[in-house]
């Protein structure tokens, strides 16, 4: 195979920074740019919000999904994402989580003992995937707000306002330079992920608000029974009763298990009686 003549030098050479790899290559980081691809940034921002809730940190989430049907909301009463000023970066924290590859909370385990998603990728990627970022943040006894587009900070973090309780809401639009104009959240599979997981949490309150339908629909998932009430669940919806939990509380980690099995007889069939004419 004969070699291809080609200039090849320091001037080809590109160093991609802050978040702009992501946008130029987002499939390496949810996956693609298809429907799984665009509701990914919607399971990143929802599984930060479950973490503050399996860490003790927050009890209620509520997604909204806004009438054009590609703009959503993840609200959550969890601690509220850190606002103070990183002196190494000389940006508030925040700022620094949102526009910064493999920046967060989680990396140490001090603050996250359990956590899922892409440890520090999730809300940057987010962002860069995003035409519009909208973040409010209540904590301290304050209401924060800040906006981005593709990445990039449009506002400076400022004070809006006082502030009861503590918590994080995020709006963002998936951007249609990246997924195409076409592309829109599948409510009935945002349905079913929130319904998967207040049955994974015991005890998380789940509120799923519909704005596309005519009027908004509200939907609330609890399931105080966990994972033992979803095997319930399946083992009635197949006819089936013997089930099991067991719940062990270790020190410093909450463990669930539930078990679900049915009984089918593979033995050898009893003989049949037969009569033979004399």
């Amino acid at each position: 195979m004969a070699k291809r003549a080609s200039k090849y030098d320091e001037q080809d050479i590109d160093v991609l920074e802050g978040l702009e790899p992501v946008r130029q290559r987002p499939a390496m980081y949810i996956g693609g740019t298809d429907g799984t691809g665009y509701h990914h940034l919607l399971w990143e921002i929802l599984d930060n919000s479950v973490d503050e809730v399996i860490n003790g940190f927050a009890e209620k989430i509520i997604v909204t999904l806004h009438k054009d049907g590609k703009t959503i909301t993840v609200d959550d009463d969890g601690r509220g994402i850190p606002t103070g000023i990183m002196e190494k970066y000389k940006k508030p924290a925040v700022e620094v989580i949102l526009t910064t590859l493999h920046s967060g909370g989680k990396f140490k385990g001090q603050n996250y003992e359990h956590s899922g998603g892409l440890h520090g990728v999730g809300s940057s990627v987010v962002n860069a995937l995003s035409s519009s970022f909208e973040i409010e943040i209540k904590r301290e006894q304050k209401r924060f707000e800040q906006s981005y587009s593709r990445g990039l900070p449009k506002t400076k973090l400022k004070t809006v306002g006082p502030a009861r309780g503590t918590g994080t809401i995020i709006t963002f639009t998936p951007d249609e330079k990246i997924f195409g104009v076409k592309l829109r959240f599948d409510s009935e599979l945002i349905r079913e992920r929130l319904e998967a997981k207040s049955y994974l949490h015991k005890g998380m309150e789940v509120v799923y608000v519909d704005e596309t339908q005519s009027p908004k629909t509200e939907t609330t998932f609890k399931h105080d029974g966990g994972i033992a009430e979803f095997i319930t669940k399946v083992i009635a919806e197949r006819a089936t009763r013997a089930w099991c939990r067991r719940r062990a509380r270790p020190s410093t980690s909450r463990t669930r298990t539930a078990f679900g099995w049915r009984w089918r007889w593979r033995g050898p069939r009893p003989p049949t009686s037969t009569s033979r004419a004399t």
